[in-house]
């Protein structure tokens, strides 16, 4: 089944916890601190496979993990690092945040990844916090959390031409004719529901990939039909072979309604070089009235080709015209626009500080929740290393303005404590 349009949710590894250790051999009664350092969690990466050309693996699993770090040892041991998640997606697929709508990748390129989100560095052993005031400090660091993010992944097709035109103009047969595709093909509207790839031999090395891209109606750029779903992938397509059906009611008008469509959906899209093919001239009443086609055509100067796709009938014209319209597009068009990727700006220190009905207070931040997380709360040393962050990023001050008192309850994150001066 083709799909091009999922929701997945994707979380990296949390990173593996610090330990507070010391030595222990015999004749060494006085040991110092040995605890190793945990291991960095996996990140999730996606990266783009060439063969892939659709995004139906995610149909039956829409969650991803990356592996969490190992905690570490004594005698120094760091624990392992998680492994990274890679997550394979074919040519084209445009990656968003599914909460904000924030682009966060385009990938096109067979090779290319992108990591949204990055695993928990691991927590630092208390071999890390000797001074020369503490020569026994049991202070160790947990493993930084993991990220998580829900992803809408849309997949756009990468093709050299893409075959347009509305539904029952015989774009599936011509695909067939060229390529050794196979798509689905009946006299009848909306035959092709999705989109189909085939590759087309110019010459014994030269290839082109084309794109059969369901029929278009009028309202299309709206919705109506297939709509956007189908548009879209002509967004990435170089050069249009636009099918007209030699046997439809008035074909110039359905020439410009194909058009409006696609202005309307894209402005770009009704800039792009099309071959512009009248189907169906092997049909006896296509011929009557072929001489009266091809002068309504030529007198708002769009040059005509006549073919049969079914007959085979000037097929192979079609491609090559087409393929040379490829050829001279200029270099800058033949490289596809950079999509704009999301950058947040945030600073992680910044911090909010409100009070619940029940009178408790609530810190929220980036920075300070992390620490919380990573702190070893059973720990006395590790307990005055937080109080320090919290001096250090403001934390304290902003409490003791805000007019905290001795006694209450103050959340950050998941975490609850009691407030002492």
């Amino acid at each position: 089944m083709f799909i091009d349009q999922v929701t997945i949710h994707v979380k990296s590894g949390k990173g593996g916890d610090g330990m507070v250790h010391f030595r222990r051999e015999k004749f060494v009664p006085l040991g110092g601190p040995d605890g190793g350092d945990g291991g960095k969690g996996g990140d999730v990466i996606f990266e783009v496979k060439a063969t892939l050309n659709t995004l139906s693996a995610f149909r039956q699993n829409e969650k991803f993990s990356a592996e969490p770090g190992k905690n570490g040892g004594g005698s120094q041991m760091t624990g392992r690092g998680g492994k990274d998640l890679v997550i394979s997606v074919p040519p084209g697929t445009v990656i968003y945040d599914a909460e904000t709508g924030a682009l966060l990748g385009d990938l096109t390129h067979p090779g290319q990844q992108l990591t949204v989100c990055k695993g928990g560095r691991g927590g630092r052993g208390n071999q890390h916090f000797v001074n020369s005031r503490n020569q026994a400090p049991r202070t160790a660091e947990r493993g930084e959390p993991h990220e998580e993010k829900s992803l809408r992944l849309e997949l756009k097709l990468i093709a050299d031409i893409g075959i347009i035109g509305l539904p029952n103009a015989g774009k599936s047969t011509l695909l067939s004719v060229l390529t050794n595709a196979k798509p689905k093909i009946g006299a009848y509207p909306f035959t092709t529901l999705e989109p189909n790839l085939g590759v087309a031999n110019i010459d014994d090395d030269t290839t082109v990939v084309l794109a059969d891209i369901p029929g278009l109606i009028e309202g299309a750029a709206e919705g109506a039909g297939l709509g956007h779903d189908f548009l879209r992938h002509i967004q990435r397509t170089r050069v249009l072979i636009h099918m007209i059906d030699g046997q439809s009611e008035d074909p110039l008008a359905d020439y410009s309604q194909i058009n409006s469509e696609l202005s309307l959906f894209d402005t770009k899209l009704g800039k792009k070089p099309q071959i512009v093919v009248l189907n169906k001239i092997d049909q006896p009443d296509v011929q009557e009235r072929l001489k009266e086609i091809t002068a309504s055509f030529k007198k708002k100067k769009i040059e005509l080709i006549t073919a049969s796709a079914m007959a085979r009938t000037g097929t192979r014209d079609i491609l090559i015209s087409a393929y040379k319209q490829l050829q001279e597009l200029p270099a800058e068009v033949l490289e596809e626009e950079a999509l704009p990727v999301y950058k947040p700006e945030v600073d992680p220190n910044q911090f909010e500080i409100t009070r619940e009905d029940s009178g408790d207070w609530r810190v929220t931040g980036v920075a300070i929740e992390r620490a919380a997380k990573m702190t070893y709360w059973e720990h006395d040393g590790s307990i005055r290393r937080f109080q320090k962050l919290m001096i250090h990023l403001g934390v304290d001050k902003a409490l003791r303005n805000a007019g905290i008192e001795e006694g209450e309850t103050v959340f950050i994150g998941d975490f609850e404590l009691e407030w002492q001066d």
